[in-house]
């Protein structure tokens, strides 16, 4: 049964920005992000009609799309990314801050890859996708405190990291 009060251009608009960052923190290219965003929303569009409002807030649903369809991203063979959808050239002025940042980047990449799956999930659905804790605990079955809890020891763990 479909919820006719779900206004699914606005959740389109307002979910968009949240499940495409939560694919970058998840796979870490532009190119593959944009690609599981598209992947999360067709299927939420073409499932549309077994939305059920009881079923939780449309978000959640989308989100739990997003983690299903990255889960099954993780399960395929490696591609290759061509070097061209990562590369971006700079302006010569800010390639010294553009060295800085991408060694930043790469210092972060390193410490999170060194994270437990759970760990990188909520690291992604908090930063990546910019969710409350409220939204995050609804997601995954733990209690709000218990996800400020584990988040606030991944970040303490990761400032650690990055200080060494």
């Amino acid at each position: 049964m479909m919820n006719d009060a779900i206004n699914w251009e606005e959740m389109y608009v307002s979910c968009l920005p949240h499940v495409f960052h939560f694919f970058c923190f998840k796979v870490g290219t532009r190119v593959e992000a944009e690609e599981l965003t598209a992947i999360t929303f067709e299927k939420a569009w073409s499932n549309r009609m077994n939305y059920r409002q009881d079923q939780g807030h449309i978000n959640a649903r989308i989100f739990g799309i997003a983690r299903k369809v990255a889960v099954d991203f993780f399960r395929q063979p490696k591609r290759e990314v061509p070097l061209s959808a990562v590369l971006e050239i700079s302006d010569p002025i800010f390639v010294e801050d553009d060295v800085q940042k991408r060694i930043n980047f790469d210092k972060l990449i390193l410490i999170l890859s060194g994270l437990s799956e759970q760990e990188k999930e909520l690291i992604a659905l908090k930063y990546g996708a910019e969710l409350t804790n409220r939204e995050i605990s609804q997601m995954i079955g733990l209690s709000e405190s218990n996800v400020g809890t584990i988040l606030h020891r991944i970040v303490g763990k990761i400032r650690l990291e990055w200080e060494k």
